[in-house]
Order: C-alpha cells, then structure tokens, then sequence
C-alpha cells in the first residue's frame, strides 16, 4: 500500500514537471519594447485584423503556441535614430548641406506592426535606416528647392514640419511612425549663410559703436563741464590774489621810486646838454664832408658820364655805317638774283616756244596721215562695193539665164544648215543605244543623210524664179534666200 501511494506520488510529480516544462515551452510573453509574430498552425484565429495576413500579434502580454507548428517571431518597438545628410539646391539655386536627425519607431498598433513585419522582420537594421534615409532625403530636396534659404533658416520649425508631413504617409506604409525630425544644419560652401549675418552684425557693431560714443561724448561733455567749474574757480582765486598783490606792488613802487626819480631827473638835464654837443659836433662833420669828399666825388661822376657819352656816340655811329653797308650788300644780291630770274624766265620761254611748235609739227603730220589712211580706205570700200555691184549684177543675169544653176549654188551653200536641220532630232539625245550593231549605226546614218536629200530635193523644188514664193526670195542685189523647214 505504501509503495503504490509512492508510485502515484512519484507520478503525479512527474506529469506535473513534464506539464511546467511543456507549459514553458509552449508560453511567449512580449516585452513592453517589442512585439510577438506568431505564424503557423491556427495561429490567425482568435484576432480580427490578422485573420487576413495568417498570423498573430502579441504586445504586451504573453501568449500560448504549438511548438512544432506554430514559429514565433519578434520585432522590435524601440525608437532608432538616424543622422541625415543631404546636399541639396533652393530656391535661389544655392548650393546647401542639409544635417537633420530623425527618430523612428514601429508604430504600437497592429496595423503598423504587420506592415512593419511584412518588410523588415528578420531583415539587418542597416536595410531599414537606408529605406528610411531615402525617404526623408528626397522629401528634403525637394522642400528645400521650394524654399529659399533665408526662410530655411528663419523658420525651422516650418521647414521640419514640412518634411514630417510628407514622410509621414511613406513611412506609415512602411509601418514606421516618426517620433521626432530636427534640422541640426544649414550650411553653404559659398559662404551665403555667413554673408547673411554680415549686414545684421555690421548693423548691431554700428549700433555698439554709436553707443560706447554717445557714452564719451557724455561723459566728456560731464567732464569738461567740472573741469570748466573748477577753472572758473581758480580763475576767481587768482583774480583776487592778484588784485591784493597788484595793491602791494602799487604801494611798494610808488615807496621805491622816490629816490631813482630824483636820479632821473639830475640825468636829464645832463643828457640835455650832452645832445646839443653832439648836435654841434655832427655839423661839424656835415661841413668837413661835404669839403673832403662830395665835391671830388661830383667831378669824377661827371667825368664818367662824359667819357661814356662819347662811347655811346661812337657806337652808334659804328652801327649806322654796318647797317648802311649791310642795306647796299642786300640791294646788290637782290638785283643779280632778279637778272638769274629773268635769263631763266627767257631761257623757259624759249624752250617752251620751241616745244610748242614741235607739237605742233607732229600733230598736223599726224592729221595728214590719218587723212591719207582715210582716203585709202574710201577708195577700198568704194572698190569692195563696185565689186559687190558687179557681182550682184552677173548673179542677176545669171539668174536670168540660167535659175537652175543659181538654185544649185544656194542650195549647196545652205547644205550645212540642211543636214544640221536634219539632224535636230538627234541634238538632245546623250545616250544612243544601236540594237544590231554596225548594221544598224549605218541604218541611222543613213536615214539622217535620207532625210537631208529629202529636204534637198523639197528646198530645190519649192525655188521659183519669183521674188518671194514658197520660202525662196530674191532681194534686189540678186541674193537668193531659202527659209528650210523646220
């Protein structure tokens, strides 16, 4: 009895462990940061929105599965955060560099989980941040170029919230909800951002500068104004003490100079007489000058100016005699100069007379054989004519005598124009093809020569001795023209 109550025991404890083992193996529990994909055997059932896909989704809680049939999966719901750089283009056609950062996450309801699941369960990390990365970089570029570049940086919040909006549709297909978007930087390789504060900071320096001058000037003007009071006050201190020393040196002097005022006075009466003794001994010296020196100077003065008086006189003189010679010398070479032109003026004249009747001579012996040749020429055209006449007069009588013989001669002087005229059909043919040979070359030939005989024999026929019938005329100087057919 006791042995099987052990057994049972023993038994018990054993399914009981073999239970908490299975019951282990068989439970899942989600942490608060991820989600659980059950897929396999019955594993839609029980959860209206997974029904379609064939699978389940457990967060936050724990959730029973057949080991063997069913496989459980999980995907992360942390946040993640990318560092976006992108080099883009605004609106002012500006080159820029754009650094942002984005915060992402899986969104917490089931229809972001299983769109995230469809995409990215199983896949490396690196393959959702590039997906994300090229979402927000071409929605970047493209709002960046909308913009310019001082509303980029004036407005931030704006701009983010532009990006945020357009990501967010893409990105929620992808099951992914955006947490946060900050543009960390603006910057220009061309330095615009930086010349963009230069103004405003040259603005705010002037501003400063204005300031600490304003200050200065206050405070010097504040300066010289208690410099100025403290000037004034000297001034009064020194007028005063001045007047009190000016009343003691006043009595002082007036004390001092009793005795040297009466000294002053006994030196004036010996200065007096002192000057009327030089005044005396001056005119002394006037006299003994005026004997000693000024009479001997005056008569040497005038000696001078007699002595060059009459250098002067010389000189001029002189000058009058070079300029009279002078006059005589030009009048001299200004006649012989006068004689050369007029032997020159002759001897041109002479030649020129000379000249003239040598043209003349050469000119009428010019017109006299121009008029020899032109009477040369009268009488040969008055021969060429009488010949003509001749002729025309023997052709006259020979067509009178003998029109037959008359037709012949025409007609064998226009026989060119005749073979010519038969042979026009032939004028504009630039390939001739024969089909028989020499044979038939000769047959072409032939029919061309057949034909000039034919237009022979109508031209001799069409002739009448008449002035002008059927194509024949006989003009008056007895020429026979034939008008051949065409």
């Amino acid at each position: 009895m006791d042995i099987l109550v052990v057994v049972v025991i023993g038994i018990a404890v054993v399914v009981l462990l073999l239970s908490a083992g299975l019951f282990r193996l068989a439970w899942r529990v989600a942490e608060p940061d991820e989600a659980l994909i059950i897929s396999g055997f019955r594993a839609g059932e029980g959860q209206a929105f997974g029904e379609s896909m064939g699978f389940r989704i457990v967060t936050g809680r724990g959730s029973l599965v057949a080991p063997g049939l069913t496989k459980v999966r999980r995907i992360s719901l942390e946040a993640h955060e990318s560092q976006i750089t992108v080099p883009c283009v605004s609106q002012q056609k500006i080159s820029l560099e754009l650094a942002g950062v984005v915060v992402y996450k899986v969104g917490d309801d089931y229809r972001s989980i299983a769109n995230a699941a469809r995409r990215f369960l199983d896949r490396p990390a690196e393959e959702l941040e590039t997906k994300v990365q090229n979402v927000f970089v071409g929605h970047l570029r493209a709002i960046a170029g909308s913009m310019t570049v001082e509303d980029m940086i004036s407005d931030q919040d704006k701009f983010s919230e532009q990006v945020r909006d357009r990501c967010s549709q893409e990105m929620e297909s992808f099951g992914l909800v955006i947490d946060s978007f900050q543009i960390q930087s603006i910057a220009s390789g061309s330095n615009y951002i930086a010349n963009l504060a230069v103004p405003h900071q040259a603005a705010v320096e002037q501003h400063a500068r204005i300031a600490r001058a304003n200050a200065e000037r206050e405070a010097i003007e504040q300066e010289q104004a208690a410099q100025a009071k403290i000037a004034l006050a000297v001034r009064d201190t020194q007028i005063k003490k001045a007047g009190y020393q000016a009343e003691v040196d006043s009595a002082s002097q007036e004390a001092a100079q009793q005795g040297p005022l009466a000294q002053a006075t006994a030196r004036q009466a010996v200065v007096e007489v002192a000057t009327r003794v030089a005044q005396l001994e001056a005119q002394q010296k006037e006299q003994q000058l005026q004997v000693e020196i000024r009479k001997p100077a005056d008569a040497e003065a005038y000696k001078q100016t007699t002595l060059s008086q009459a250098t002067r006189d010389a000189r001029i003189l002189q000058a009058e005699a070079d300029a009279q010679e002078t006059r005589l010398r030009a009048e001299a070479a200004a006649a012989q100069t006068k004689m050369q032109a007029m032997a020159e003026a002759e001897s041109i004249k002479v030649r020129a007379a000379a000249q003239a009747e040598a043209t003349r001579l050469t000119g009428q012996a010019e017109a006299d054989a121009i008029k020899a040749r032109g009477l040369a020429e009268a009488d040969a055209v008055r021969a060429h004519m009488a010949a003509e006449a001749a002729g025309i007069q023997q052709r006259a009588e020979a067509m009178s005598q003998n029109q037959e013989a008359v037709i012949a001669q025409q007609i064998a002087e226009k026989l060119p124009q005749i073979v010519a005229a038969a042979a026009a059909p032939f004028e504009h043919v630039d390939n001739f093809t024969v089909l028989n040979g020499a044979q038939g070359v000769t047959s072409a030939l032939a029919e061309i020569i057949q034909q000039a005989g034919a237009l022979t024999s109508i031209a001799r026929e069409s002739l009448l001795p008449a002035m002008n019938l059927n194509g024949v005329s006989v003009k008056e100087n007895g020429q026979v023209d034939i008008d051949l057919p065409k």
